[in-house]
Order: structure tokens, then sequence, then C-alpha cells
């Protein structure tokens, strides 16, 4: 019984000896290149590999690149009808890199078996270089318990030479210099761990081909695209609008490749799960350009698309709409057309090199849409009387302060006329190419309109004016108590300073009941659930209570009778003319 248990222990060390793997050369390590990648403004791509890549001695296609995708969206393939891919394995494996010898201990390494003259301790002499104790990996492995994977080589501080008087073993911190009789090498291949991709196929039996197609597909988070305008006014009622892209790239070089730039970012339910086969339990570390609680990250989403619809995109037949352009030099990348899928909108670009770690800009597209100029007076909520005077002197001032003289904007209205969708992103715009102004384009899709911020527009003079004008106890009776009503009474006065008539768009949020509103004014209760527009002036935009809200405690009856109204005005005026505009809502209180 001891004998078998002896033979198996012994066939066991022999198997693991057998199992250890040698390192791989670097040279045997295939690259495949990326052949398209779709960009997300939020700093996701789908990247496409595929290439002829050259097989192993097992007929296997071993990759240097690990990438790391998001869960489930790793496909490699087969692009060879007649070679099926069986598996893919990725791991960490020994691979052997040539570099040049940089210290005194690699030059000695690098020329063993070598005739010398060291000195050593000051006395100099003339050896062979015999050799440096080392462990190697496989020796390592095959002591090691089981399962511990594989082991770099384990060198010793040793260094045998070859004297008159036999082999001498000295420390290599003894030597303080060599000199090379005759010729010497200067690189020194050493072993290092890397995390490979093996691909491994079903040869039915014949000989493995030196080469096979194969490619892969997935989602990874590490290049973005950033979109941009230059809007130019020519004064007569039409712009000029540019687009570009600004790329950044932080995950794999990228090396004439078509490039698909997605108007819209996508919403990936297992964005935040790394798969299992890139071997990393996160993501690798990026720039700010990328982080999610960047206050940049999400300013520029303006479309959703599912984890599920990226792929019915991919999969997509090509667009018979391309529009290729004709240069007659090179002058980098060209737009090789557009294609639209569901709720997104796609620009393509050919030809695009870009290595990791660069940024591109890239132009995308130019179009004239007719626009005209518009003056916004948008005057926000303001506390009822019987909240303001809870306020200490300090927020009262503050809320006088947000709310003294309300401004008129100047604004160009843009009508979307072009093929193409207008993407949420920065723009500058200009006038005989001076710059008016910088500011967001905002999402607008075909046939649609958007404004544009100029300035403030001085040239119109704004005055408001409210006061209570009634107040009545016990108006309304509810849950056992008694309500007063008070009843307000506002004026906007609007004075045209201008040469030429304007048109004026005013827009009243009140807290209350609206009653009237004179000069065809349109009345509406807004839906503070959906609109966040009615605190926007004066406050940071898309914050629909403003500030001073969150300073008192409203009781539980306020929104039971009081909501936010809303009136709209368009008004005409003349220069040198005013308009009065008079309204009147009212509150509950108890």
């Amino acid at each position: 019984m001891r004998l078998a248990v002896l033979a198996v222990v012994v066939l066991s060390s022999v198997a693991l000896v057998a199992q250890a793997e040698p390192a791989v050369p670097l040279e045997a390590l295939s690259k495949m290149p990326v052949k398209e990648i779709t960009v997300f403004k939020d700093g996701h791509a789908f990247v496409l590999h595929e290439g002829k890549m050259n097989t192993d001695a097992a007929g296997e296609v071993v990759l240097d690149y690990l990438p790391s995708p998001v869960m489930g969206t790793f496909w490699p393939y087969s692009a060879d009808k007649n070679i099926k891919l069986t598996s893919v394995v990725a791991s960490q494996r020994k691979v052997q890199i040539e570099r040049t010898a940089m210290t005194l201990r690699e030059l000695i390494e690098a020329n063993i078996g070598t005739e010398m003259r060291i000195t050593e301790n000051g006395i100099t002499y003339n050896t062979t270089i015999v050799s440096m104790p080392c462990q190697s990996g496989e020796e390592l492995e095959a002591t090691s318990p089981p399962g511990t994977g594989e082991k770099l080589p384990v060198k010793s501080n040793l260094v045998l030479l070859k004297t008159s008087e036999g082999e001498k073993v000295v420390p290599i911190e003894r030597i303080t210099e060599i000199t090379f009789k005759g010729e010497h090498k200067t690189k020194l291949a050493n072993e290092e761990m890397r995390n490979l991709l093996k691909l491994q196929f079903d040869w039915a039996g014949k000989e493995p081909a030196k080469a096979v197609d194969v490619g892969m597909v997935y989602l990874q988070k590490g290049i973005r695209w950033i979109p941009s305008y230059r809007v130019s006014l020519d004064g007569k009622g039409n712009a000029t609008v540019k687009l570009e892209a600004t790329l950044i790239n932080e995950m794999v070089d990228i090396k004439d490749a078509t490039c698909n730039l997605v108007v819209g970012v996508p919403s990936f339910d297992f964005k935040d799960t790394a798969d299992p086969i890139g071997m990393q339990q996160a993501v690798a570390q990026l720039s700010q350009y990328f982080r999610q609680d960047a206050s940049s990250a999400g300013a520029f989403s303006n479309a959703i698309m599912t984890q599920a619809r990226l792929g019915e995109r991919m999969q997509a037949a090509p667009s018979s709409t391309a529009q290729p352009t004709v240069a007659p030099m090179d002058l980098g990348p060209e737009m090789a057309g557009t294609e639209q899928a569901e709720d997104l909108f796609i620009y393509t670009v050919k030809h695009v090199t870009l290595k990791k770690g660069q940024r591109m800009v890239l132009p995308i597209v130019e179009f004239t849409l007719p626009y005209k100029d518009v003056y916004v007076l948008d005057i926000s909520i303001t506390p009822p009387s019987d909240v303001f005077k809870t306020f200490d002197n300090n927020r009262q001032a503050e809320i006088a302060r947000l709310l003294a003289a309300p401004k008129a904007m100047h604004k160009i209205r843009l009508t979307n006329k072009s093929e193409y969708p207008l993407t949420t992103a920065p723009v500058i715009i200009l006038k005989n190419d001076r710059i008016l102004a910088q500011g967001m384009m905002t999402y607008t899709s075909i046939g649609g309109k958007t404004d544009l911020g100029i300035t403030t527009a001085v040239d119109i003079n704004v005055r408001k004016i409210d006061k209570e004008t009634k107040r009545t106890p016990n108006a309304e009776r509810w849950d056992g108590y008694e309500y007063a009503r008070i009843d307000l009474a506002g004026k906007i006065t609007l004075t045209n300073y201008r040469k030429e008539a304007v048109e004026i768009e005013v827009v009243r949020n009140v807290l209350g009941n609206i009653d009237e509103a004179d000069h065809e004014g349109t009345i509406d209760k807004v839906n503070v659930l959906e609109d966040a527009t009615f605190g926007a002036s004066g406050y940071p935009y898309g914050y629909s209570y403003p500030s001073w809200w969150r300073w008192y405690g409203w009781p539980y009856w306020w929104s039971h009778f009081n909501g936010v109204g809303r009136i709209t005005w368009n008004v005409k005026l003349e220069a040198g003319k005013t308009a009065d505009l008079g309204y009147t809502w009212n509150y509950y209180w108890r």
C-alpha cells in the first residue's frame, strides 16, 4: 500500500513538471488591430478587433492585449466559416522579453560563457563567467502546492567564475568593474507575467493553418467624444453651424480605423460590472473626463439607448445615405456619412489614427440654419410675504439681491432645418468673426427650435411691482382649520430704448393661483414634478425650487390650496414705446 502511495506521489510530481509551461517569446504574441469603434459621449466604446493572426505550434492564437469589457459584452469569433472557434482563455502567463542590459549585473548575466577581466574588491583578474544560480519558474511550480499558478524565476546574487584555481563563487555586489576582451551581448531576456488571451480552434484533425482570420467585439469604458459647436451669424437671419468632436483615447491604440460618433448617451445595466474575462475587479483608472462623479460627466447627456439596442445597432446594415467628402489632398480623417438608429444619430469618420493617451479634434459637419433675434424675460417665483418675514436679515438681503431688477436676455432662436439633430454641447457664437458669447447647445431634433443666449438686453428696461390688494380671513375651511385668502396684483413695465422694434417673450411664475392677466397673457398651472423651469431665473439651470425654499418648513396644507402659476406674454414693442403687463393672483394662508 505504501509503495502504491509513493508511486502516486512520484507520478504527480512528474505531471506537475510536465504541465509547467515555458515562457512565451514576445515575438510569438499577436496584436489584433482595431477595425471599428463606436464611441459614446459618456466614455464607453464598442470596439471591433479583426485581422489575420498567426498561430503557434499548437494551432492557437495568443494575444498580448486583454480588454476590460462590461459584463456580457465580450464576443470573440472566427471570421473563417471553415474554422470553428472552440474557446477563449484569459490567463496570466510568463512572457520572455529581451531588453537592453542597463546594469552591471544584467551585462554579466547576458554574457554567460564570455571571457572578461573583472575587478573584485580592488583586485583585477581574468575569468570566464560560468553561470548565475537561478531557480527557474518550472522548478518552483513543480515544488509549490498545486494550483498556485505560474512562477517567475528567482535569481541569486551569486556569480560562478572560472579561474586558474577552479570555479570561484562571488557575490555580485563585490564586482565593481568588468572589461570584455572581445564581442559581447548587450541585450538580456527576462521573464515577466502578462495577461494573455488565447484563442483555441477545432482543426477537425487537419494540420493547423499558419494564420487564421479572427475577431472580437466588446464594450469598455475608455474612449469618449466631446462635441462642440461654432455658430456664425450673418446678421441677415442665417447662421453657419460647424460641429467638431474632441476624441479622448485612454483605452487602446487605434490605427486607420472607422470611428462612429454617437449622438446620445446609452444606459448599460452592467456598466459597473467588469466581465470576468478581463481578470480585473475594477476598470483601470481613467482621467477626470471619464469620472461619473465629475461635474461635467453627465452634462452632455441627451438620449438613452439600452444595452440590447447596442447589439442591434452594430448588426445593422450600412447606411445608404453615405455622402463621402472629396478632398484634393490628405487633410486627416474624412467624413464618410451619417446614419440614424432609432433614438440615436451616428456620425461616421473613416481613417482615424489615435494612440492611447492622445487627443484629437475632428471637424464633423457644417450646415446653415435660419435664426431670429428674440428677447426673453423670465421672472421666477418669490416667497409670499408671510414667509419672507420669517427669514433673518441676511437671507432677506440674499433674496432681494437674486430677484432685484430683472433683466431681459437677448437670444437667437435657431430652427433646425438640417439633416442632423443638434446635440448637447458647448457652443461659441460669432458675428463678423467676433465672438459674442459662449453657451450650451441643447438637444434639438430635426425640425425643432432652440435658443442660444447672447447677452443681457440693456436697452430694454424692466420694472416689476407686486402688491397685496386684499386679505380675506376665514375664506376657506379644511381639516378643521380656517384659511385666509390673500389677493395680490402685479405689473411688469417694459420700455424699449433700442432703435428698432423688438419681440419680447415674458414669463412670470408665481406661488399660488393666477386669476387673470391682460395683454392676452396665457395662464398655465405648472406641474412641479415635471417642469423644472419655474425656479430657473436667478438660480442654477434645472433647479426647480429656488435656494430659499428650503429655509422654511412648508406646512402640509400649503400644496392643498396653492400651486405654481405661470403667465406667458408675447409682446411686440416698438422703438421708444412702453408696455404695462398686469396680472392678479392669490394664495391661501393659515
